[in-house]
């Protein structure tokens, strides 16, 4: 599957999440920008600090127009948890299945300790009002990250 690329139509989806409501990418057009990040796995260091930098920033998106949706392939029990614990104040997507992961092109092969297994690439998608991706962030770098993506829309979707 090609990756996806800014100015690309985002793919729609409809996922499960932690405010028990299934969540629909369509839902936010003409109403919101939407901040789309994957990552690997519930309570992990790594995914543990993205996600409260996107926590830290919520009152910031907001006055952006901005919703943060995390995903990742751990069930809605998982998320419930993870969000409890670190105070999440945006909701976590379920995709067990993982046909959205794979429709974004962030399930790929990754090499950890000299072991090949297939797996999320931590990325980010900025999402437009219109439903159009207008930044892609791959092989994320946690620190600084929510930081980037705010300037970003700032800049560039106000």
């Amino acid at each position: 599957m090609p990756e996806l690329a800014e100015g690309q139509e985002a793919p729609d989806f409809a996922l499960p999440s932690t405010t028990g409501e299934e969540i629909r990418l369509p839902d936010f057009r003409g109403r919101k920008n939407v901040v789309l990040y994957f990552y690997p796995k519930d309570s992990t260091p790594g995914c543990t600090t993205e996600a409260c930098s996107f926590r830290d920033a919520q009152a910031e998106m907001a006055e952006l127009d901005t919703q943060v949706l995390g995903v990742s392939r751990d069930s809605i029990e998982s998320h419930g948890r993870f969000s409890d614990k670190y105070g999440l104040s945006f909701p976590l997507l379920s995709d067990a299945q993982g046909k959205v992961t794979e429709s974004y092109g962030v399930w790929r092969e990754k090499n950890m300790y000299g072991k090949t297994q297939m797996g999320i690439v931590r990325s980010t998608f900025v999402i437009d009002k219109q439903g159009i991706i207008r930044k892609v962030y791959r092989k994320v770098s946690v620190n600084g990250h929510s930081e980037e993506v705010k300037e970003f829309i700032r800049a560039n979707l106000l």
